[in-house]
Order: structure tokens, then C-alpha cells, then sequence
């Protein structure tokens, strides 16, 4: 399982309330969660993310509330992973959960800049910085989680009978 795409950077303590605000919190469905996905912090991401980008932020990324809305917002918007310095608890439990591959890295979210094209080899956790040629190694995800990744996360993980 690998990833390739153009980053969107974002700083630090970028909370769920950011990333999917609270006034949309009426529906669940991906689609129109990902028409909003952090417009109160960046009006053009929603007209700038393709398919296949890659996130990058500071340290505590995700904090605030426990809602699994925001990590399917910013799988539903085309995200293909997330790289940050750190992730709240829950916020890293919930992007599984739900499919959403994230890697903590403080050595490239740092150094990986916006507009930059970056690939990811979940197999290995190397993390490299197309542009300049720089790699970073993050922790590789174990082969179970992988599938459950691949799976689209927790629920249908157990509904292939994989648990």
C-alpha cells in the first residue's frame, strides 16, 4: 500500500471543530462532510485537494472533540493519508477506524513544505519528499492494520469476517 500526492500543509493544534465545523455536524454522509472540510481554516481546500493528496500538520493535530466526522471529511475530500508531528488520541483511533491512514513523522511535517509532491510506502514507513529528494522514516503499519486500512476501516474489516 502506497501513497503519492501534492501536500496541504496546515500548523499546529488544527482541532476537529477546524477540520469539520460543528454547524455540519447534522449529517454523517462523507460526501457533503467533505464539502466543508476545512473551509473555517482554508476556504480553497475544498476547490485545491485532489484525489490522492496528502495532508501534513503540526503537533496535536486533531484535537478537541472524540467526533469521527472529522477524519471521514478529510477522507471523503480525496486525502489519500495524513502526516503530522503528533495526532490527538482520539483522533488517531478514529482515522483508523474509519480507514484513514496517518503517520507521525515531527521530522518531515516539519520539513515537508506546501505544494510539495510526497510518496509514502506504508509497508516500510518511509516517507519521501519528491520535490527535494529528502526521506524521513516514520513507524510502518503492522500488516494486520494495513488490511484493515485497505478494508475501509474497522467496521468493514470485521463485516469480511477478518476479526
Amino acid at each position: 500500500m502506497n501513497a503519492k500526492g501534492t501536500v496541504i500543509k496546515y500548523g499546529d493544534n488544527i482541532d476537529t471543530d477546524v477540520i469539520i465545523p460543528a454547524r455540519y455536524l447534522n449529517t454523517s454522509l462523507p460526501e457533503e462532510l467533505a464539502k466543508h472540510c476545512m473551509e473555517d481554516i482554508d476556504t480553497e481546500f475544498v476547490n485545491k485537494v485532489k484525489a490522492g493528496d496528502i495532508m501534513v500538520g503540526g503537533a496535536n493535530f486533531g484535537c478537541g472533540s472524540s467526533r469521527e466526522h472529522a477524519p471521514i471529511a478529510i477522507k471523503a475530500s480525496g486525502i489519500s493519508c495524513v502526516i503530522a508531528e503528533s495526532f490527538a488520541r482520539i483522533f488517531f483511533r478514529n482515522s483508523l477506524n474509519i480507514g484513514l491512514p496517518i503517520l507521525e513523522c515531527p521530522e518531515a511535517a516539519k520539513a515537508i513544505a506546501d505544494g510539495d509532491t510526497v510518496s509514502v510506502n506504508f509497508d516500510t514507513g518511509v516517507i519521501t519528499n519528491e520535490t527535494n529528494g529528502t526521506e524521513y522514516q516514520a513507524t510502518a503499519f503492522p500488516q494486520f492494520m494495513q488490511e484493515l486500512i485497505n478494508a475501509g476501516g474497522l467496521v468493514k474489516y470485521i463485516e469480511q469476517g477478518k476479526m
